[in-house]
């Protein structure tokens, strides 16, 4: 069975962390931009990407296993997320998440 990993990022995308499905990061990256929050709100940002990263794979998992023939009922109680509800939490998060002042990045 093959690893599966997804990527989170902030909205700004000047952190973006990937993940495979069972939470462990395989790539983070970093703006310099973001080093002048600190190291406490960037480890916190960085464990929420992760977090993100973790379900959007799982929920992968899980579409990838209904797609093969896996009842939903055992799906469930494997605890792998429905693609929907991942889906959801993002919108919700969004929501309330304050957006960029501007989305012009430096290159």
């Amino acid at each position: 069975m093959i690893e599966i990993s997804a990527t989170a990022a902030t909205r700004s995308d000047s952190v973006r962390v990937r993940a495979t499905e069972s939470g462990t990061p395989t790539e983070i990256h970093v703006d310099r931009s973001e080093l002048h929050y600190g190291g406490t709100e960037l480890a916190r940002t960085i464990l929420h990407l992760c977090a993100r990263a973790t379900e959007l794979a799982q929920a992968e998992r899980r579409t990838l296993l209904e797609n093969d023939g896996m009842d939903a009922h055992i799906l469930d109680r494997l605890g792998l997320p429905k693609a929907s509800t991942v889906a959801d939490e993002e919108n919700q998060r969004l929501d309330v998440e304050t957006a960029p002042t501007s989305w012009l990045r430096s290159v």
